[in-house]
């Protein structure tokens, strides 16, 4: 099965938990802010977007490169091999974001990733007009950090602090994902028991006994 350049996405200060999860899961990793790096096929995706309790997304990296005019973003986008990746019906809304960057402009910058990925497609399936997108979802980012663009597709839909299984919340519920971060960071084990203990205003406090 294909391989493929994985990130699992962190809140900040986070990364080493995440990154321990990924290896428990048998997957070498690499840390960097935010974020996580790791190499697997399509079971791969689906253990993490199960099993992960910790991150927030997981997203297939596509490409990375150095973008420093629009041209070049645009030239370097359409040599992606996209058509790995989307059918010839996907829906590929395109969403970014753009730090410490000379593309500041986010909104160019999605319009021209949408443009290159469309004529790189088009090539590809041979479609002299534009593509109906009336199939499969594939959200795609362009996150630009100093002059680097990192093209990615979101595999886990909704966030990963959505999985379905919190029914009721209260007026400042925590996300499942940094509840269980808080967690692991204590000395805590499932033989002991575990007490949380509200406070006013919507605060906690965790006590382990």
């Amino acid at each position: 099965m294909s391989n493929f350049s994985l990130i699992a996405t962190a809140a900040m200060g986070l990364e080493a938990i995440v990154a321990k999860e990924v290896t428990n899961l048998g997957y070498e990793c690499k840390v960097d802010n935010g974020k996580i790096e790791y190499k697997g096929d399509a079971k791969a995706i689906a253990r993490s977007n199960l099993w992960l309790r910790t991150a927030d997304r997981v997203k297939i990296k596509v490409g990375e490169f150095k973008a420093l005019t629009f041209d070049e973003l645009f030239e370097k986008t359409k040599a992606l091999n996209w058509e790995n990746f989307l059918p010839e019906n996907a829906e590929f809304p395109v969403q970014g974001k753009s730090v410490k960057s000379k593309l500041f402009s986010v909104s160019d910058c999605q319009a021209i990733v949408k443009k290159a990925i469309v004529e790189r497609l088009r090539k590809h399936y041979k479609k002299t007009s534009w593509f109906e997108e009336n199939g499969p979802l594939f959200k795609i980012e362009i996150a630009l950090h100093k002059d680097i663009a990192t093209l990615t597709i979101d595999t886990s839909g909704v966030g990963l602090h959505k999985r379905g299984y919190r029914v009721n919340q209260g007026e400042a519920p925590l996300k499942e994902t940094l509840a269980a971060a808080l967690i692991q960071l204590t000395n805590w084990h499932p033989d002991r028991p575990f007490l949380i203990r509200f406070v006013d205003q919507g605060r906690f406090r965790l006590k382990l006994l």
